[in-house]
């Protein structure tokens, strides 16, 4: 098994557990050049919120999108358009990702930002 089938696998293994708890999901995606966060309804079928490290704002104020601290930005900008529309709470899908690095540093940022999960 190669790391990316072993991937999508913890992560169908999450989203299930997920989907039974009838809760929004903070889903988070990572390439080598950037990370992608978004907030998905309760029955997938809507993107409620999303913030990259390609926005142009973003973009414009970090020298690299695929560090920490382009993670932790995100982290915070993904909290602070969740509460402009109500949503405090969460639960986070990482999408099969180890929860270590930039992950990591996403899931605090967003923590301390304001949204629990």
């Amino acid at each position: 098994m190669d790391k990316h089938i072993a991937r999508l696998r913890r992560a169908r293994k999450t989203r299930v557990r997920i989907a039974n708890l009838r809760m929004m999901r903070l889903c988070v995606f990572r390439t080598n050049a950037h990370i992608y966060a978004q907030i998905i309804s309760e029955n997938n079928s809507q993107v409620l919120v999303s913030a990259s490290t390609l926005e142009k704002e973003v973009r414009d104020s970090l020298k690299s999108g695929s560090n920490i601290e382009a993670a932790a930005l995100i982290g915070k900008r993904i909290a602070e358009k969740a509460k402009i529309i109500g949503i405090e709470k969460v639960a986070f899908d990482r999408s099969g990702f180890q929860y270590h690095g930039r992950i990591k540093a996403l899931a605090e940022a967003a923590r301390n930002a304001g949204l629990s999960f």
